[in-house]
């Protein structure tokens, strides 16, 4: 009988750079590479949300740095790119996870509202591939994952912004695999249900039980669920998956 062997994720001394890191299901991604001996770099806008998770992941004997910027605002995410790649060469892997809500019915939405949910949810995906893309494909490896949601799947009333923001991130995710898998670099969504973070717990009671009715297996998701799949669509393991939109969301689309 074969001698088999648990399956290990493997990374090679990769350096990843994670937006949105500061808190719920992006500070889980940040951490959970660095377990996996992945050097991170945490993206957020204020250093009070990004430091304090890099400060953690390097207590606990990982590597990570933190960045405070606006990932809405091309010129900052230009500038912190250039000053990265001369300092490292190459972003190996990058997640893109940052993201607002500016909920309300579209007939009462403001411009401003569209907007600012447009330009952090799908524009800054944009902006960083953009900046990062080019050195993985001298280096003829990469790994990209954006963090769309089942909102850009099944749509969801009174998020007009963030579901079209969220389906723009499946068609940025889709072309992009075809565009860069000449270089071997892999491009693949993220799509969670609902998962429980500071935004879910905002939800009532009620809201919440009226969620679990749609989620067959009756229970919010954890970052970690989120964390996990990240993770492995990182690592050496991945490298023949591209271009798809994988769902951690307890069932809800099938």
């Amino acid at each position: 009988m074969a001698n088999f062997q648990p399956m290990r994720l493997t990374f090679n001394n990769r350096i990843a750079l994670v937006t949105g890191a500061g808190r719920g299901i992006g500070k889980s991604i940040a951490m959970s590479l660095a377990s996996e001996g992945v050097h991170v770099i945490c993206v957020s806008r204020s250093a009070s949300s990004c430091g304090p998770v890099a400060q953690s992941i390097v207590d606990n004997g990982g590597q990570a740095e933190a960045l405070a910027l606006d990932v809405s605002r091309p010129e900052e995410v230009e500038a912190a790119a250039k000053q990265l790649l001369e300092k490292y060469g190459t972003i190996d892997i990058l997640i893109n996870n940052a993201g607002i809500t500016r909920d309300g019915l579209m007939l009462r939405m403001k411009n401003e509202d569209w907007d600012a949910v447009l330009q952090t949810n799908l524009n800054s995906v944009f902006y960083w591939c953009r900046a990062l893309a080019h050195p993985m494909a001298r280096k003829r490896w990469g790994r990209i994952i954006n963090i769309s949601s089942v909102s850009g799947l099944m749509g969801n009333a009174g998020q007009v912004n963030y579901s079209a923001s969220k389906a723009g991130v499946i068609g940025v995710t889709k072309t992009l695999a075809r565009e860069l898998a000449s270089r071997n670099i892999t491009v693949n969504a993220v799509a969670p249900g609902f998962i429980e973070t500071d935004m879910t717990a905002d939800l009532g009671d009620s809201v919440q039980q009226a969620l679990l009715q749609n989620i067959p297996l009756k229970r919010l998701g954890q970052p970690e669920d989120i964390a996990n799949m990240c993770t492995y669509l990182s690592s050496e393991e991945s490298g023949y998956i591209t271009g798809q939109v994988f769902t951690v969301d307890g069932g809800m689309v099938m």
